[in-house]
């Protein structure tokens, strides 16, 4: 198995490579105790019977850059494989503010297959290329050198297999024609915005069980400093104090450093310190938000008035729907939009694009007394009214 740790040797690899129609492409990283992932390695593979038509990347070495593959990441002409791609994307989004493109996802593919919701690697392997992956690797420290055989093995079949399951994959979907339906989801993983973290949005994120706009501008100010120290000091923001921590701190709403003494939830190191000086600076800040500046509280969903009897229909139509075209149901709509829907909204990702043909067209309809649904054994069916 061959590592290239040059980048003439790159250079080289990704210029044969611009010659075929496809690449795969993994990455292993480590992000356990940093902020932001540190890339470790990438696999790459072509489809070819050569000996090295699949290889290691180390990213670690010295003598190497990556501007060859971002230049193939660039190139229209080759389609970049990946599953499960956000993570990976991710990576080369922060280091080099790059996307593949044109991209292809085998996970969100699989899942418009019929292979179930956010099917694993492993599984696809399986049951396409009817092979086993060895799992040994998985959890190992891929950022020490140098690395063992069984590393190489492990990450070179992230992507010899994914020749096989990709070829498949996109042969179903130009069988079926939804080959536009995977392109129409993966838009949104190749959009900066999904992995441009803004430190003022954090708080966002963070789950609470009430609404008092009072309660979240302390919310705002402690997940904006805590998303801010962990940026620029590189460090997971749960190691800086965890979501919990932040509630029980957004509650108690301490002044002084005695104060954060008393807290149940903060870890020791966040008791002093620079950690501790922003906590009770952004609590200060929370406490004394000036009204015109507290946060939009969202309680449209409060107000909902949701049909339960037609929120519930929808829900076998639902069901029925993928059972016939053998798309994931999470993939089609959640909970959350059949709820909207009852409710009378139709802004909404299952009532748009693809959805709209294999679920948002009827469920339409269901709303307006158009059809109705009648059991036939274990199948429902739609009756025209």
């Amino acid at each position: 198995m061959k590592t290239l740790t040059t980048t003439q040797e790159l250079a080289e690899y990704c210029k044969a490579a611009a010659g075929y129609p496809y690449i795969t492409v993994d990455t292993e990283f480590l992000r356990e105790r940093t902020y932001y992932s540190k890339l470790c390695l990438i696999q790459l593979a072509i489809p070819s019977e050569d000996e090295d038509s699949a290889v290691l990347v180390d990213p670690l070495a010295e003598e190497l850059s990556l501007e060859p593959l971002y230049d193939l990441f660039r190139n229209e002409d080759v389609v970049k494989v990946f599953h499960a791609a956000r993570q990976d994307l991710e990576i080369f989004w922060v280091e080099a503010g790059v996307f593949p493109n044109p991209l292809f996802d085998t996970q969100v593919a699989a899942m418009v297959c019929g292979f179930g919701e956010q099917v694993g690697y492993e599984t696809l392997v399986r049951k396409i290329c009817k092979q086993g992956v060895d799992k040994t690797s998985r959890f190992t420290d891929w950022s020490r050198r140098p690395l063992t055989d069984a590393q190489k093995n492990y990450a070179l079949a992230d992507v010899t297999h994914l020749r096989r399951i990709y070829e498949y994959l996109a042969a179903e979907l130009e069988k079926t024609m939804r080959s536009h339906w995977v392109a129409e989801e993966l838009r949104t993983l190749t959009l900066p915005a999904t992995y441009d973290v803004r430190p003022e949005e954090a708080w966002k994120r963070v789950k609470t069980r009430t609404n008092s706009a009072k309660f979240l501008a302390v919310v705002r100010e402690l997940a904006q400093f805590r998303e801010t120290y962990a940026q620029g000091n590189n460090v997971p923001r749960n190691r800086v104090f965890k979501d919990d921590a932040l509630i029980e701190l957004a509650s108690t709403k301490p002044k002084t450093p005695s104060d954060l003494g008393g807290s149940r939830l903060l870890l020791r190191e966040a008791r002093k310190g620079a950690i501790a000086e922003g906590i009770l600076a952004a609590v200060k800040r929370g406490v004394s938000c000036p009204a015109d500046k507290l946060p939009d509280v969202d309680n449209s969903r409060d107000k909902l008035k949701v049909n339960p009897a037609l929120a519930d229909l929808l829900r076998v139509l639902l069901k029925s729907k993928t059972e016939s075209s053998g798309v994931a149901a999470k993939l089609i709509a959640t909970s959350s939009e059949l709820d909207q829907i009852a409710a009378g909204e139709r802004e909404l990702p299952a009532m748009s694009g693809w959805r709209f043909e294999v679920f948002g067209e009827d469920a339409l309809k269901l709303c307006e007394g158009k059809i109705a649904l009648a059991a036939k054994g274990q199948a429902v069916k739609v009756v025209a009214l």
